[in-house]
């Protein structure tokens, strides 16, 4: 899954994701780490394997051991959130239908100088072909506010990700990413809100997570504001590929709290 970033509600971008874009290492010959090569640790599998009945495990073709079933518990379903802006939910992407809209919002300058996905068609439908032709680790969907799709969204299970090794993951951590798809939507404290709606979707639809994560540049101040305002809390400073970043936990002991 690809390391990506997050616009911010300040109109500059912020990630959420966790360095260069794996699909644009690949393609200039780099060694990319990629979720399906994770090895993780077997007292780490032991405590997954134990969190939940459907959660035995079984060995890719890579040869990594993951739940069977859907990891993400059908992000399609996860039905519409009400937020200040309107009705909000997440539509799991269809190339055929979503690849000339979300490859625009790729080529915008703002979003291009973190998502590093700038260029024709057949670059975005590499990146997110990535992701639907795995094993359901990561999500890629539009967020889609009052029937208009307006953000891009990764949903992700932060513990099989490579993220897991840089920091203390637990079994069912859930990591996004966002993007919002026009300069209207940007600045105007749209971003918080949706990040707080889409982290309640994750923990009211997965009842096995215990935390909403994510990872933006510890550079980019506003993306951080954005979300400690959406309820997210500082946890650490953590060094990923390209950058340090502040890891931000949403945790579901303390959502009404923050």
């Amino acid at each position: 899954m690809p390391r990506t970033e997050t616009e911010t509600d300040t109109g500059t971008d912020a990630e959420t994701g966790t360095g260069t874009d794996a699909d644009t290492e690949a393609d200039a010959g780099t060694d990319a780490e990629d979720t399906l090569e994770l090895r993780l640790p077997a007292g780490f599998l032991a405590s997954l394997a134990g969190a939940a009945p459907e959660t035995s495990l079984a060995a890719t073709d890579s040869g990594t051991p993951v739940p069977p079933g859907d990891l993400l518990d059908d992000i399609g379903g996860w039905g519409r959130a009400a937020t200040p802006a309107g009705a909000f939910h997440l539509l799991p992407v269809r190339i055929e239908r979503d690849l000339p809209r979300i490859t625009r919002w790729m080529n915008d300058p703002a979003v291009a100088a973190f998502w590093d996905l700038a260029g024709p068609e057949t670059v975005t439908a590499a990146h997110l072909r990535r992701q639907l032709a795995g094993d359901g680790r990561s999500v890629p969907c539009l967020g889609v506010l009052e029937g208009t799709p307006m953000s891009y969204w990764e949903i992700y299970r932060a513990d099989l990700d490579p993220l897991a090794r840089s920091y203390p993951a637990r079994p069912h951590d859930t990591g996004i990413h966002l993007l919002l798809g026009t300069v209207a939507d940007r600045g105007r404290g749209l971003g918080s809100v949706l990040l707080r709606a889409v982290a309640d979707l994750v923990l009211d639809r997965r009842p096995a997570c215990a935390r909403v994560v994510a990872e933006p540049d510890l550079r980019n101040t506003p993306s951080v504001a954005a979300f400690l305002t959406a309820g997210f809390r500082f946890s650490s400073e953590i060094g990923l590929p390209g950058k340090r970043a502040a890891l931000m936990i949403r945790d579901r002991s303390l959502r009404d709290l923050l």
